[in-house]
């Protein structure tokens, strides 16, 4: 931020100075020209003066005094006089050096009978129009030193707040919701201050009350649960085998139901994905996809579980499983043919890690086009549901560090990205599990 705010104020400076500097360049070098020739005009009006002070019959017998004359011609110079003779013929008379190499000449008529001529080398004028150039670079150099020098206390001025309440608010995601005093003086991003300051205590207010009631429901389902489970368990005790059987798994079902709930619960309280180890991706999906085969077969369909078992990703078990069991039902309502789920790494990106890639794709008509862009949006769905699943599932990869996408709309393929470690790299064996 520093380095762009800088870059674009010297960017502006130097575009003013050469705005302005070029025209007084070419205004100073003009304006030692002009002195000059007024120099040369003003001796010759005195030149003019003293010849005309003389008696014009000794003008007319070419007696011309001229000890007055040469203090007024300029070192280097040469005066040329020209007037008649009593002939009526022109008579010149040069008075100086001889004739200057790339001369300045000024000249001066005295009637129609007199007229006076004077030149200087050059080179002095030049060397005085080079140093005013450079006293003019000088200037302008000076200028855009000082002005660079203001452009760098401004940018730390204007980007170390900006850089300290963007750090604050990264803290704020995060969830380090310490109050924060500092002010910078500048009045929107001390505004800003005061906004976060505000959004910190509302956010840890609705957080605490959100913990409280995640809290209150996960004991309520507990308790409701543990009396179904107690009902099952007097089932068991049934006479009828095929009745056992049932209680058996429907107990087993309530036992999964209670370990998921105290899963997703004590993940809620995670602070994030940084400390969390690496867990095998194809062995937390492997009791998604045995549970959900039944419900395949029932419907004349296959449920394939392929990938790599060697493939780590730091997650939650419990909100990958969940998230992956959102999507393997969406496939078995809406799709069609066989579901494959499969685990694969693919490239991060040239600055990142590898991703470990879990993709749920079926054989069916896939998505339409216009529902698309919404089928993430919490409450929308076109089947008659609820419309809370698929938004579910992005949020709990989300809270992992990973993506939700919808890479390929027919047949429907859903893409579930999660951060992978390094030691995963190199690895290609793949192994698939059959129906």
């Amino acid at each position: 931020m520093r380095r762009r705010i800088l870059m674009s104020m010297v960017a502006a400076l130097t575009l003013t100075s050469l705005v302005l500097g070029i025209p007084l360049a070419y205004t100073a070098w003009q304006w030692v020209e002009d002195m000059t020739r007024n120099d040369l005009r003003t001796r010759l009006e005195r030149i003019s003066t003293e010849v005309i002070a003389q008696e014009p019959d000794g003008i007319v017998h070419g007696e011309l005094d001229l000890r007055t004359v040469r203090p007024l011609i300029p070192s280097g110079g040469r005066l040329t006089i020209i007037y008649p003779t009593e002939n009526d013929n022109a008579h010149r008379v040069d008075v100086g050096a001889e004739e200057p190499a790339d001369p300045i000449v000024e000249s001066l008529s005295m009637g129609t009978s007199v007229s006076l001529r004077l030149e200087v080398p050059a080179a002095p004028m030049h060397s005085m129009q080079r140093k005013a150039l450079g006293a003019v670079a000088g200037l302008v150099l000076l200028s855009l030193g000082a002005g660079i020098a203001v452009a760098t206390v401004t940018a730390r001025r204007v980007a170390d707040p900006l850089r300290d309440v963007a750090a604050r608010a990264a803290r704020l995601a995060m969830g380090d919701f310490r109050a924060d005093s500092r002010r910078h003086g500048i009045t929107e991003l001390d505004r800003v201050s005061d906004v976060l300051d505000s959004a910190t205590v509302e956010i840890a207010g609705r957080l605490q009350r959100e913990h409280a009631l995640v809290a209150d429901v996960s004991h309520q389902l507990r308790s409701r649960l543990t009396a179904v489970r107690l009902r099952l368990d007097e089932l068991s005790e049934h006479s009828d085998p095929a009745v056992v059987h049932e209680a058996e798994e429907a107990m087993a079902q309530v036992d999964r139901l209670t370990g998921a709930i105290d899963e997703l619960v004590r993940a809620s309280r995670d602070e994030g994905t940084a400390e969390r180890d690496p867990v095998p991706v194809i062995d937390e999906l492997r009791g998604v996809v045995s549970e959900w085969r039944h419900p395949f077969a029932e419907a004349g369909r296959k449920l394939v579980l392929a990938g790599d078992p060697k493939l780590r990703a730091p997650i939650t078990g419990s909100r990958l499983r969940e998230a992956i069991a959102v999507l393997v039902d969406n496939a078995l309502m809406h799709g069609g043919g066989t579901c494959t789920v499969s685990v694969r790494k693919v490239a991060g990106g040239w600055d990142r890690e590898p991703l470990v890639c879990v993709e749920v794709a079926d054989e069916g008509d896939g998505v339409r086009d216009e529902l698309a862009p919404h089928i993430f949006d919490r409450g929308f769905s076109a089947g008659g549901s609820t419309g809370v699943g698929l938004a579910l599932a992005r949020a709990l990869i989300e809270a992992d560090g990973g993506r939700l996408e919808l890479q390929r709309r027919r047949p429907a393929l859903f893409a579930v990205f999660l951060g992978a470690p390094a030691s995963t790299r190199g690895q290609n064996d793949v192994v698939t599990e059959p129906r």
